[in-house]
């Protein structure tokens, strides 16, 4: 199975596959960014114990190897800044793009930039022709990099869950970027 580069360095940051060492950065940076990310994360809703990191870089580690997912540290200014990752949970021939960011980091084009390199990275793995963002309508800081990116607003559903998070209109946005459109915009 092809799997995407494990590190993917950038202009302004460095994108590369979670390791086991990084356990106690990472719970560090989640405990930091928590006030930023409850509002948007249902996972982040009651805490993060030391114990759900570490099962978080199991499941990194599991996903890679079964190609089920592909998750990557942010690195910016050697520090780990946030999270991005490609999962395939919406069909054959797509991958799900997701992404959050301790408040340290935002406003700099940081997603911008690390969801463009992961595009293209999902377009050279065999078989897939399109990529989706989605987010809660009212998350306007989601919103942006998809429409940055040339995306397509394809859907906007009401969810059958109860909004679960501070934040959660319960109506999902649907993006959209396909292989063509990605290869006509370079």
């Amino acid at each position: 199975m092809a799997h995407p580069a494990e590190v993917i360095k950038l202009d302004s940051a460095v994108l590369r596959r979670w390791r086991d060492e990084d356990l106690a950065e990472m719970h560090r940076v989640v405990i930091e960014a928590l006030p930023h990310l409850r509002p948007w994360m249902p996972w982040a809703a009651s805490g993060y114990p030391l114990d759900a990191a570490a099962e978080f870089l199991d499941l990194c580690a599991r996903n890679w190897r079964s190609g089920d997912a592909y998750t990557y540290a942010i690195i910016a200014d050697g520090a780990i800044a946030g999270c991005i990752s490609l999962e395939r949970r919406i069909g054959p021939g797509g991958l799900e793009l997701g992404y959050w960011l301790h408040p340290d980091f935002t406003g700099h084009g940081l997603v911008t930039t690390s969801a463009a390199a992961l595009v293209d990275e999902a377009f050279v793995l065999p078989g897939i022709d399109h990529v989706q963002i989605r987010h809660d309508a009212a998350n306007t800081a989601s919103q942006a990099v998809p429409q940055r990116l040339g995306f397509t607003c394809i859907d906007r559903r009401s969810t059958a869950r109860e909004p679960n998070t501070p934040g959660d209109t319960g109506v999902d946005v649907v993006w959209e970027l396909t292989r063509s459109e990605r290869a006509a915009q370079r």
